[in-house]
């Protein structure tokens, strides 16, 4: 009987080669370190290997972004970096500084792009759960109310580019329609803003009732009207007209003005009052 009948060959990864013999004397022919190594259960990769990578951990003290910010200040890092701080940990495969240049290219590596991800968008990114999604759009937020608290010092809005300056960073890279009012003493101090409802992409329900319910118990003598347009334009629709002028006649039965009605987009601003709208 030939022994060697019915070889198959079989290979592993790495090019290394060696023969299984069918029939049972297949046992008796191979070695006992072959057939350990036959015995041993052999896990294939599924697809390409992740890269390797160097955990943060484990790079020098002036690299780690924590250690970084503490010895040159924040505007050292980049926006990775930053980034890496809130996310506090990578993953597996990625370190948080990887991860935080994963995010920044969703966003287009753009920071005003990414004030407009929300918490479900950031999460479709592998290693972002919801304690990073929501790490990073606190963050967002609070930048954007930082910017506007330079005019709510202010305290004084007389034009529409005032008004502009003070809602822009709120309400610019908004994914969404948003309608804020700005309530004003007779001397156009600012005296309170209420965002009075936040909707779809195009459109937003606007209640009179309620801003003029607020204006009277804030004691205003004056509103400024603003809200967004998502898409980028400026132009306000003939539903913005006609909702301003309805918002106007209201207030003329409260002895409350409408100054002006304002839109904000990433492209700047336009005023209904300056336009000679209203």
């Amino acid at each position: 009987m030939n022994k060697c009948a019915g070889i198959k060959p079989f290979s592993l990864t790495g090019g290394v080669c060696i023969k299984i013999f069918a029939g049972t004397a297949a046992n008796t022919l191979l070695s006992g370190d072959i057939r350990k190594i036959m015995q041993a259960k052999v896990n294939l990769p599924q697809g390409r290997l992740p890269e390797s990578y160097t955990p943060v951990k484990k790079l020098p003290t002036d690299d780690k972004p924590r250690e970084k910010l503490i010895r040159k200040g924040p505007a050292a890092l980049s926006d990775a970096e930053l980034l890496a701080i809130l996310l506090n940990n990578g993953t597996k495969q990625k370190s948080a500084i990887e991860l935080g240049r994963e995010v920044l290219r969703a966003a287009s590596n753009n920071l005003p792009e990414l004030g407009k991800l929300n918490v479900l968008q950031l999460k479709k990114l592998r290693g972002i759960g919801d304690a990073k999604a929501v790490t990073i759009v606190a963050a967002m937020e609070l930048a954007r109310r930082k910017q506007a608290g330079y005019m709510r010092e202010k305290q004084v809005i007389t034009r529409g580019a005032d008004a502009a300056l003070f809602f822009k960073p709120l309400l610019s890279d908004h994914p969404y329609e948003a309608f804020y009012v700005l309530y004003l003493t007779h001397n156009c101090r600012v005296l309170h803003y209420r965002c009075i409802s936040s909707g779809g992409i195009s459109s937003t329900i606007v209640d009179a009732r309620l801003i003029f319910r607020e204006a009277l118990e804030t004691g205003a003598s004056r509103l400024l009207l603003c809200h967004n347009h998502p898409s980028g334009s400026l132009s306000p629709s003939a539903a913005d007209v006609g909702l301003t002028h309805k918002i106007k006649a209201a207030g003329r039965l409260f002895d409350i003005e409408v100054v002006d009605h304002i839109i904000v987009s990433e492209a700047g601003y336009y005023s209904m009052a300056e336009e000679g709208v209203i």
